[in-house]
């Protein structure tokens, strides 16, 4: 253990850490040669063809002719999920109950997790038909200036969704719980109000069900802005005040969980955490990676304009009598797009990590960088992140800085 960890994190908590991320890395591994695997062969055995004419020969059982494009790529893209549902579930069922729960993150049952994956996706499928139906009529009344048209269906898309999911289908998979009335609840509200933050609602999550892993996070618009705080942020006698007595009566006869009774922050490490998660807000990093990621969208659109009648783009995946819009736009986003999409996701990763930067000063201009420090120490153990990386390594992969970069960025305050 490097000696600038020293009083952060003892032996154990590190050496706990590194095996977690070896785990980690060696699953990541195994799993990536499996996606670029099955990525190949779907190349080289015309894969896209092959569900295209699935779904063609659906509609036809069904009664309908092979002229609704729309139908036909709803139902191609419903077989392409169930593909990769089944594919992903060997690998998400070993992270969940092999990795997570070897080093007690885990907190779901069987029963609660099948009950999720189903959720997942028939929720994606609801979700995703409109757009693709939307996507689809627009590239073929738009004329030669659709992608206009479609860049403004994709930003209206994704601030409704930003607006819609955190109130009607986040509460589908966890529970959102109003923060009880007491010192921590006041101390968020006088915070939010001492930078102008227009404080709407206050909720506490519970997703100690499904993970220990902690987090927070506000979203909304204008003056309906809500702040999230998971429970296992909070310590064991906050976390108490969420409990039911149908919750008291359930654990009576369970075993108690050491490690989660030690997690969480206090009162002041949690205000520091806002004040940074609020610097994102004061800073406008929120907006500015929102107008980043419509340039971005406009770009793409605006390629596929220009290869969307190509012939060899569809000839090359099978197709060489139809040009369906959605195939087209497949390709160009996940093939043509990958080396392009490879160094701008590098810069937005280091644009991410002088937000961080940026937030955490923020935090600490506002007198909380003390808690800050403890809090993302104490953060950093409980969630066993590993704080030692190679720079070149952390600066591709990391759009959060590791913890000792933080801590020394920090030291200005101190």
């Amino acid at each position: 253990m490097p000696a600038d960890l020293e009083g952060m994190l003892d032996e154990e908590t590190f050496t706990k850490a590194r095996l977690y991320a070896l785990d980690k890395s060696s699953f990541g591994a195994v799993s990536g040669l499996f996606s670029q695997a099955t990525s190949t062969l779907m190349l080289v055995y015309q894969g896209y063809k092959i569900f295209w004419d699935l779904a063609g020969d659906s509609l036809d059982g069904l009664g309908y002719s092979s002229d609704h494009e729309i139908l036909q790529s709803i139902l191609f893209s419903t077989y392409l999920s169930i593909f990769g549902t089944i594919t992903g579930l060997p690998f998400s069922v070993y992270s969940t109950f092999v990795i997570e729960q070897k080093h007690g993150f885990n907190k779901q049952t069987v029963p609660f997790y099948i009950k999720d994956q189903i959720k997942k996706f028939f929720i994606g499928q609801i979700i995703q038909a409109p757009i693709l139906a939307g996507i689809i009529k627009i590239v073929y009344w738009g004329g030669d200036h659709f992608y206009l048209y479609l860049w403004l269906f994709a930003m209206f898309m994704l601030l409704f969704l930003m607006t819609v999911y955190p109130d009607y289908i986040a509460p589908l998979f966890d529970s959102y719980i109003p923060m009880p009335e007491g010192d921590l609840r006041a101390g968020i509200e006088s915070l939010a109000a001492s930078v102008e933050f227009p404080l709407y609602k206050l909720f506490v999550v519970v997703g100690s069900k499904r993970s220990t892993h902690s987090n927070a996070y506000f979203y909304g618009f204008y003056k309906f802005k809500r702040i999230v705080l998971f429970d296992t942020l909070l310590e064991l006698a906050e976390r108490n005040k969420l409990k039911t007595k149908e919750d008291e009566e359930k654990e009576k006869d369970e075993e108690v969980d050491e490690k989660a009774a030690k997690m969480g922050c206090n009162n002041n490490e949690i205000l520091a955490i806002l004040g940074h998660e609020l610097g994102h807000w004061k800073l406008n990093h929120v907006l500015k990676n929102l107008l980043i990621s419509q340039v971005q969208i406009f770009l793409m659109f605006a390629l596929f304009a220009f290869l969307s009648k190509a012939k060899p783009l569809y000839s090359a995946f099978g197709f060489e009598d139809a040009q369906p819009v959605l195939v087209g736009l497949m390709v160009v986003l996940q093939f043509i797009l990958a080396p392009y999409s490879a160094v701008v996701n590098f810069a937005m990763t280091n644009l991410s990590r002088k937000f961080e930067f940026q937030a955490d000063e923020f935090a600490g201009d506002l007198g909380r960088a003390v808690p800050l420090r403890s809090a993302l120490i104490k953060l950093n153990n409980d969630n066993l992140s590993y704080p030692v990386y190679d720079w070149l390594y952390s600066a591709w992969n990391h759009s959060h800085p590791p913890l000792l970069e933080r801590i020394e960025a920090l030291k200005k305050y101190q």
